[in-house]
């Protein structure tokens, strides 16, 4: 059995070149995979615009984003009903609270350029914060992390907030004189905040000189191609402005438009499905790491720290997709995103929006490549509901894959050398490739007697099958016997070069 592995390996030829820190990024390994995205437009067409009659949608538009281009995009209905303008990718509409994720990114495009941390106390730079009132005398003072991740003690502030997005600066710094009403200490609580994030937009109006719109405008949307995109409606081309509407006793009813304002940085955003297409592209270019030259505006470490999910804020249990299937989640707020983690471990990265008028949402999902975004004009429209049930049948129907992780070098190796040394482990600790715990934790005539046991129920070795990564530094290969199979897992140290210190083998039955 012993020459049966050695043969099999000795087969494999497995030519390592480096045993350093060499890294390769997790890649898409279906040459196929976008046929199949196309075959399911119909299908995802018929969705939306099923959706969007049965809510009652005066307009929808939607998009889908594959690997960093607009691949699909629709519409039904119209912008604007008295004149029957038909909606399309082109037609410019409120995104609302998805604005805050531009904030956001401002703020770290400035973080990154040392001008400022996140840590930094709110009365840095709204003196008028540092006298206010808490709502206990030791809570710790409000800081930029904290209007990033909505746990400034703020309450929670819909619909309030949708109101004064015409604001100005000066009744924003009034708000702080007079002080405000606490729901939390900060730290200690996610609480939606849409003044937490107008507060960003002065922050970076005080940082730079510029108000926030232009500040964002010119290092983020210009860069991006993004020329299509506004924060004051008056100054979007007629024929491209989307009207908002609220469906009351069984007809539409148009609501007045919002002026820009100081709580634009919160969800005053106009733009089309076409423009923020290319939002969505760059937030899916920061994955997966890798060495390549840096092209955005922003370090992809930066969005993907934007990305993460900070703040714990939600375990749904019950949850159901549209089609009655079971899919609980775990959500959390990040820097302007919101973050969900599926029972199935997709994880999708985005965010709603609702002003009167308006309802929209956008999520990627990250290790699979993909995005969805649709746009409606009607009042708080739920968007999020039929764009997950899009992407679940996207995936689904498509059959696609997430990127498959490479293993590292020295993680192959790792795994060529521990097989070797299976079932006997007669030559272990002269090998070198063990960590000094090993030894103490594991035991030589135990590890012997359970690969024994294992390899009498496999049976005859048919093959060794390549590592497969966690990361870089953990993984597991399966030995195919031919009664059943055996799952070797193991993890390494941070030494240079990584030594094994986990090990774990487990029979599978077939």
């Amino acid at each position: 059995m012993k020459k049966n592995i050695l043969l099999i390996l000795v087969a494999q030829s497995l030519a390592l070149l480096s045993l350093g820190q060499s890294y390769k990024p997790a890649v898409f390994t279906d040459p196929d995979r976008l046929k199949r995205i196309e075959a399911t437009y119909d299908v995802i067409d018929k969705i939306y615009k099923d959706y969007a009659d049965k809510n009652h949608f005066p307009g929808l538009v939607y998009g889908i984003v594959v690997d960093g281009k607009l691949v699909h995009f629709g519409g039904s209905g119209f912008l604007e009903l008295q004149n029957k303008s038909l909606a399309d990718q082109n037609s410019a509409f409120r995104i609302a609270s998805m604005s805050k994720s531009f904030t956001a990114l401002a703020i770290l495009k400035l973080r990154d350029e040392g001008r400022l941390r996140l840590d930094d106390p709110l009365y840095h730079y709204i003196p008028e914060a540092r006298n206010m009132k808490g709502l206990t005398k030791d809570a710790p003072p409000i800081t930029i992390r904290n209007l990033l991740t909505h746990t400034a003690g703020f309450p929670e502030d819909n619909p309030w907030g949708d109101r004064q997005l015409a604001n100005t600066d000066q009744q924003l710094i009034d708000l702080y004189k007079k002080g405000i009403s606490f729901s939390n200490d900060p730290a200690l609580g996610y609480e939606y905040s849409n003044l937490g994030f107008a507060t960003l937009g002065y922050i970076i109006k005080k940082v730079t000189g510029l108000s926030y719109q232009q500040y964002i405008t010119q290092t983020i949307l210009k860069p991006l191609g993004m020329n299509h995109t506004w924060y004051e409606y008056s100054k979007v081309p007629k024929e491209l402005l989307a009207h908002g509407y609220r469906w009351l006793d069984g007809k539409w009813v148009e609501q007045p438009m919002l002026h820009d304002g100081s709580y634009g940085a919160m969800g005053g955003m106009i733009t089309s499905v076409e423009d923020f297409s290319k939002y969505m592209a760059f937030q899916l270019s920061a994955w997966p790491p890798r060495d390549d030259a840096e092209k955005g505006p922003v370090k992809r470490s930066s969005v993907r720290e934007m990305q993460y999910p900070w703040d714990f804020n939600n375990l749904n249990t019950t949850y159901r997709t549209v089609n009655g299937r079971w899919y609980p989640f775990a959500s959390a707020y990040c820097y302007g995103l919101r973050w969900r983690k599926y029972a199935d471990g997709t994880v999708a990265v985005g965010h709603t929006g609702g002003l009167p008028g308006f309802g929209s949402e956008w999520s990627i999902y990250p290790e699979y490549g993909i995005g969805v975004v649709s746009f409606a004009n009607l009042t708080y429209a739920n968007a999020g509901t039929v764009n997950l049930q899009v992407a679940d049948t996207l995936i689904r129907l498509a059959g696609i894959a997430p990127r498959q992780l490479p293993p590292s070098a020295i993680l192959t190796l790792r795994k060529d050398q521990l097989a070797k040394l299976l079932p006997d482990w007669s030559k272990a600790k002269a090998s070198g490739i063990f960590a000094m715990n090993f030894f103490m934790d594991y035991f030589t005539d135990q590890l012997k007697s359970e690969a024994d046991a294992a390899f009498d129920k496999a049976g005859r070795i048919i093959s060794i099958g390549e590592v497969v990564p966690e990361n870089q530094l953990r993984g597991y290969f399966i030995i195919k016997g031919e009664q059943a199979n055996i799952k070797v897992s193991f993890t390494l140290t941070p030494e240079n070069p990584a030594l094994i210190q986990e090990y774990h083998l487990a029979l599978i039955n077939r």
